[in-house]
């Protein structure tokens, strides 16, 4: 990397200035939370002046997104964010798939850093501007598709502002991939297979086209989809993380074994679930965060993220970006759906789809019927439709696992990627038992 590319990206040289980036900037955050009605009583007795040291950093306490939601908008707006209305350039809304949505204010000052994080995220996963990408994840008040798209723009990358299947229709996404024949492809794991699957129907197979480089977003990766995706595509997949509370946090280098995570503009700690206090470097635990220079109208501290996670330091391998910590998610807030008392994991039971040579797509429906609970797995099978032989196959993988035997539903090539089309996060298992 030329000292002009790692100027552009912002990125600290040594630990020395990581380390002094973080500490003046935790004092800023301080200061920043300070001004915000909302924090008035919460940050009696810590002592500005030693607010870095790890003692003292530790009385701060935790912020939860369920106390913003308890607040009304106007309450929100009027004691929790800060600055002036003319500061204030766009809103984003909050990420989360539960309870009322927040919409965070931000700066021209936020944007800015904001967009090198992304840039860094595209830097790490290998685009450069030889690229064309096509641009994949939804565009509207979420801003993760805007701001991938402006900060590759910026970068010199061709973006396709295709956005998700809910504002372009997966076959017109489709014909974009024939017409630009882009050499990257950026959007969510499940809707990289979902028009794979389309594609395969409609024989388009992307697996023969040009796309050699992906970058995921927005949801986790576990490696079983991971392998899916890249099997469909025939492409390096890197993954990349953030947050709306915060900004584009981190990306995958080569090994993909965890996030290099920006830590000179958001300050990671791993806490212990219970005691809240820091785990040994490796071991999982609560992350929570605060935003170094994306604090500017929302002075978040010590957020608790929600997510379990590993935080590794001085793991080198040759970049730019070995001064970050790796961050690895756990995934274990992933969901439950019980059924015949059989506590079972979505994340496990889409690890055992992806993984089955017979499974080309599938999705999952829980109902009540005939006074009993039924697993009901909608497939597309990779063989013939007739094929019962895969049929039984995947009917006693799962009640090897699970201990519940499933009933098999065939569907027809393409049929379960046409059922999420204009869903903004398709949901391949659902409850519908009321």
């Amino acid at each position: 990397m030329t000292s002009a590319q790692r100027s552009e990206l912002d990125l600290p040289t040594a630990q020395a200035e990581l380390q002094t980036r973080q500490k003046e900037r935790r004092r800023t955050a301080f200061e920043q939370a300070r001004r915000a009605p909302f924090f008035a009583g919460r940050l009696d007795g810590i002592n500005p002046d030693a607010v870095t040291d790890d003692d003292e950093w530790a009385k701060i306490p935790i912020l939860d997104k369920e106390e913003l939601r308890a607040l009304s908008p106007k309450s929100f707006y009027d004691n929790f964010c800060l600055g002036d209305r003319r500061d204030i350039t766009e809103f984003w809304r909050s990420g989360g798939s539960t309870g009322t949505p927040l919409f965070y204010p931000r700066t021209a000052e936020d944007i800015k850093y904001g967009q090198i994080g992304f840039k860094r995220a595209l830097d790490l996963a290998g685009f450069t501007a030889d690229d064309v990408a096509h641009m994949s994840m939804p565009l509207g008040i979420h801003p993760a598709g805007h701001m991938m798209a402006r900060s590759g723009s910026d970068m010199g990358i061709g973006m396709v502002w295709a956005g998700g299947g809910n504002t372009l229709r997966s076959d017109s996404q489709l014909d974009l991939l024939r017409m630009f024949e882009p050499s990257a492809w950026i959007g969510m794991a499940s809707y990289g297979i979902q028009l794979a699957n389309l594609a395969r129907a409609d024989g388009f197979d992307l697996a023969s086209a040009s796309v050699k480089r992906i970058l995921c977003s927005a949801e986790p990766l576990s490696p079983s989809k991971r392998s899916k995706l890249s099997s469909l595509w025939n492409a390096q997949v890197r993954d990349c993380y953030g947050m709306t509370e915060v900004m584009m946090l981190g990306a995958e280098d080569d090994a993909c074994d965890g996030f290099r995570f920006w830590s000179d503009y958001c300050y990671p700690e791993v806490l212990d679930e219970t005691t809240l206090e820091p785990v040994p470097q490796g071991e999982p635990g609560l992350l929570v965060v605060t935003p170094l220079v994306t604090n500017n109208a929302t002075p978040f501290i010590r957020w608790n993220t929600g997510d379990i996670v590993t935080m590794r330091t001085g793991i080198e391998r040759g970049t730019a970006y070995d001064v970050f910590p790796l961050i690895k998610h756990t995934h274990r807030t992933a969901g439950f759906v019980k059924v015949r008392g059989v506590n079972i994991s979505f994340g496990d039971l889409e690890d055992l789809m992806f993984n089955s040579d017979d499974v080309a797509d599938f999705r999952v429906e829980v109902v009540w019927q005939d006074d009993r609970d039924e697993l009901d797995i909608h497939v597309e099978l990779t063989g013939a439709a007739d094929d019962t032989t895969g049929q039984e196959r995947i009917k006693a993988q799962i009640r090897r696992v699970f201990g519940v035997a499933p009933r098999i539903v065939v569907s027809a090539p393409g049929a379960i990627a046409k059922s999420f089309e204009g869903a903004f996060k398709p949901q391949r298992v659902q409850d519908l038992r009321g």
